[in-house]
């Protein structure tokens, strides 16, 4: 397993990193993805670590908790060789503080936090959404105060936009507060929007890329193909609305070049689009989900290899899509070009 630094931090994850969302699966979005109970969740974990995955994720908001108790269920016992990464700010009740990233929110959701995973401190804790009720100077100093009490080691930020973590970072910089290092984001060959603001501010400010959904929504598994109904298994036929949209042409042309690198490749359809995140520009680690031991096994076998340049061109060329504004005059026109670094 490759293991990266985390940003501008001095923290190594690996390449790859298991998202938890399965464990402990309920309701119609977190059910649809799995329901790991923890003896499962421990075999899981088990094959993790001995591929070198040590870095696991989940969050507050999956399954009303479960997810983060069956973790601490399944890592028990070893809390030193595992890395594990969690989020809040989502609603958590119907309570008026009960969501957000407000000084009460925020302690009373990490020491929750806590007791669920059964550990007395949290690797890396990530804000799930930015509050824009919540003076950022009250969160900034919130957190400053749980890393100083050694209950949070590092701190990161999920679905942000690019004003909000400069904004953010900004602020920091000014008080002495601890800086977001992680950035968890959407990115994928069928979502490409990661590339068009935060990656360039990722480079520039020293914030690292954890991916999740890097197949698309479950779009990119090779069950979907052009001309073809959508499996009757796939989980999409109940979970498509909760998760980013895909023009079908757009998914198909994607498919159709994947499936042509498959066949150069040997490799199968997932791995190679999860090799190709491996091999942009600021991810730090892709994170992969599985309901079982062969999904799992299947992710895992998307590293130790790369890529050619001819393919990672081929993939390329079959995903792009127009910039929005304002980025798309710096690709289109030459006058604009010039004062523009190369795309990234």
């Amino acid at each position: 397993m490759d293991y990266r630094r985390l940003g501008a931090s001095g923290l190594k994850v690996p390449a790859l990193s298991f998202g938890a969302g399965t464990f402990g699966g309920s309701g119609p979005l977190f059910g649809a993805w799995g329901n790991s109970d923890a003896t499962e969740a421990r075999r899981l974990v088990d094959i993790c670590l001995e591929a070198g995955v040590n870095l696991f994720d989940t969050a507050d908001v999956y399954s009303n908790g479960a997810s983060e108790e069956v973790l601490g269920a399944a890592v028990k016992g070893r809390r030193d060789a595992v890395l594990i990464s969690t989020k809040t700010s989502l609603p958590m009740g119907d309570g008026a503080n009960d969501a957000g990233s407000s000084r009460s929110r925020l302690i009373k959701a990490v020491g929750d936090a806590l007791k669920r995973l059964g550990t007395d401190y949290i690797d890396l804790l990530q804000l799930h959404a930015f509050d824009a009720a919540a003076p950022i100077e009250e969160v900034l100093s919130t957190l400053d105060g749980l890393v100083r009490a050694g209950k949070l080691r590092y701190v990161g930020v999920s679905n942000f936009s690019g004003w909000q973590v400069m904004k953010s970072l900004g602020l920091a910089d000014k008080h002495g507060y601890p800086r977001y290092v992680a950035h968890q984001v959407y990115y994928s060959l069928v979502g490409r929007d990661y590339e068009w603001e935060l990656m360039p501010l990722g480079l520039d400010q020293g914030v690292g890329a954890l991916v999740w959904s890097p197949l698309g929504w479950g779009r990119l598994t090779g069950k979907i193909r052009r001309g073809e109904p959508l499996p009757e298994k796939s989980r999409l036929h109940d979970t498509a609305s909760f998760g980013p949209p895909v023009e079908d042409e757009q998914l198909y042309r994607v498919v159709d070049a994947l499936d042509a690198v498959a066949r150069e490749t040997g490799k199968t359809v997932p791995q190679i689009a999860i090799n190709w995140l491996l091999q942009r520009p600021t991810v730090a680690s892709v994170i992969i989900g599985a309901r079982n031991e062969e999904q799992l096994r299947q992710n895992l076998g998307a590293v130790g290899w790369s890529l050619t340049s001819d393919q990672m061109k081929k993939l390329d060329a079959a995903s792009a899509v127009t910039a929005p504004y304002p980025y798309f005059p710096y690709r289109r026109q030459e006058a604009f070009a010039r004062l523009s670094p190369p795309a990234v």
